[in-house]
């Protein structure tokens, strides 16, 4: 994780960074305000911000969500994901298959939707659900990095076992302040 950490989250930061030196109209802006509005970013800079705004983001969250030892799903995020699940295993099943079904390079992703409810989603690449160009929009409570960079040094190519490892150091805290800061608006 140092590696992803220092080197592609790393350099995601910096890219971002330089591409808003050349729309300074952007910088000071909040990162979920330009991915929000991906398709009405300059031209010149939207794939560079859609790319590596979208690395930042993702990254920035995913590294938020996990912590050693993990913790358990409680409070209104338990409830939320008994009622739409049935209960946290059949969750976590339905977020495994989904994020084992990421075809090539990928995020897998809890979100609210618009209307409130929780949905099992993914988007490609560096995409983020709170893109415009997103398949399903809304405010992520958990993110999964299933790009081969997040687990091939440790798993190669076992995708589903860098999965199962996730959820042991899953920070349901944080997944839970995400959850009712979305609930909020």
């Amino acid at each position: 994780m140092r590696l992803h950490h220092n080197k592609h989250y790393g350099g995601y930061t910096k890219k971002l960074n330089a591409a808003l030196e050349e729309a300074p109209e952007l910088q000071g802006k909040p990162i979920e305000g330009l991915l929000a509005g991906i398709k009405s970013l300059p031209e010149n800079v939207r794939t560079a911000i859609r790319n590596n705004g979208g690395g930042y983001y993702n990254h920035s969250l995913f590294w938020r969500m996990m912590k050693p030892g993990g913790s358990e799903p409680s409070g209104d995020l338990a409830k939320a994901i008994e009622t739409k699940f049935g209960s946290v295993e059949n969750f976590k099943e339905a977020f495994s298959k989904q994020a084992g079904s990421v075809f090539g390079s990928g995020w897998a992703w809890l979100i609210v939707d618009p209307s409130g409810e929780l949905v099992i989603t993914s988007t490609p690449n560096q995409d983020s659900p709170i893109m415009d160009v997103a398949k399903v929009n809304g405010q992520p409570v958990l993110g999964l990095d299933v790009w081969e960079h997040a687990y091939y040094l440790k798993y190669k190519n076992l995708r589903s076992d860098y999965i199962q490892a996730w959820w042991d150091v899953v920070d349901w805290d944080t997944a839970g302040k995400l959850y009712d800061a979305a609930k909020a608006g």
